[in-house]
């Protein structure tokens, strides 16, 4: 929906006619039924902003938000084009970051699983029938045996542990501190943690380049950028660090943005170099630029990366399964005569 009315708008066409053809055109009965709405409402007269955030359920909270200011803006086309390039930009990352850390995850899981039904069920069958002969197990044999006898003796309060242990992080993560401590240190993690945070900084910038207009109301651009950027560190950074520093104490964008934190060096020096030139709105737009290509390529690295690292693992278990195995096809059973 974005990206057609988007497209449309660039084509000059007024908003209402661009609201009707959607409300035509649309698939999906439940999006349908909300622009429909919209559009009743914007010809009752009522506030574009207030119209929009009456669909929030349907639209999301910033997506409506974003929408609803773009009728007031004087470059309603530009808020269009910039919303649907953030949301696109978010489902592709969402969908490589799935690609990149939860299939590896899942995979990794799965090998987990089958290597404990292995380890407490199919490998006790074997060594144990060398025990009933009298044979002496070798080392590795005898230490998995020992794993396994330790994993079926506590077995229960295994799984019990772990689901408590797995069910309250989760939990955890879905809190307000959860959720901020998880975003916090995401952006430190080795290979996948550069790239959040510059994405994170690509969709700051996309939306703060939409929103910014060269006066006083850029407080509020800022904050909706950075509730839009989808980390609540970063976004905490900017409303309780930046943002107070700019309304009382007078700082400058460059210098708030600097005490936050949370942007790189590159992002820093650019909005310094918009500063001087006035051309701050259009160094945002470069520099969320300048990350979107950045990102895809090392995402794409680091999905290959991943994938190594998980190949590798695989292996490691593998060879250490098959070297136990061998260890116990060499056991001779005792001869008969002693």
């Amino acid at each position: 929906f974005v990206r057609l009315s988007a497209d449309l708008l660039r084509e000059k066409l007024p908003f209402n006619e661009v609201l009707q053809l959607l409300c035509n055109d649309l698939n999906n009965s439940v999006l349908r039924d909300a622009v429909r709405q919209i559009n009743n409402d914007l010809r009752q007269g009522k506030d574009s902003e207030e119209a929009f955030i009456k669909q929030e359920r349907v639209f999301g909270k910033f997506t409506s938000r974003m929408l609803g200011l773009a009728s007031k803006s004087g470059n309603m086309a530009d808020i269009y084009e910039s919303t649907a390039k953030f949301l696109e930009r978010n489902a592709e990352f969402r969908k490589n970051m799935r690609q990149a850390l939860i299939m590896p995850l899942f995979t990794l899981l799965i090998l987990f699983g089958a290597c404990i039904f292995y380890v407490a069920y199919i490998f006790p069958e074997t060594a144990k029938l060398f025990l009933k002969l009298g044979n002496e197990l070798p080392p590795m044999t005898k230490a998995t045996l020992d794993l396994s006898d330790f994993l079926i003796a506590n077995m229960p309060p295994f799984l019990l542990v772990s689901t408590i242990a797995i069910g309250s992080f989760l939990y955890f993560l879905r809190t307000p501190t959860g959720r901020f401590y998880k975003d916090r240190y995401i952006l430190k993690l080795p290979v996948i943690g550069g790239i959040v945070h510059k994405t994170t900084i690509e969709i700051f910038c996309r939306v703060f380049y939409s929103l910014y207009s060269g006066s006083g109301e850029n407080v509020d651009a800022i904050r909706l950028a950075a509730e839009a950027c989808g980390n609540k560190f970063f976004e905490d950074r900017i409303k309780e660090v930046s943002i107070p520093m700019m309304l009382r104490e007078g700082r400058g964008l460059v210098d708030s943005f600097k005490e936050s934190g949370v942007f790189t060096p590159t992002a820093l020096s650019r909005f310094n170099a918009g500063a001087e030139t006035g051309t701050v709105k259009m160094t945002a737009v470069q520099i969320a630029n300048y990350y979107e290509k950045e990102t895809v390529y090392k995402l794409k690295n680091a999905v290959d990366l991943v994938q190594i690292i998980v190949a590798m693992i695989i292996m490691v278990v593998m060879t250490a399964l098959t070297l136990v195995s061998s260890e116990t096809a060499l056991v001779s059973p005792k001869s008969p005569l002693g």
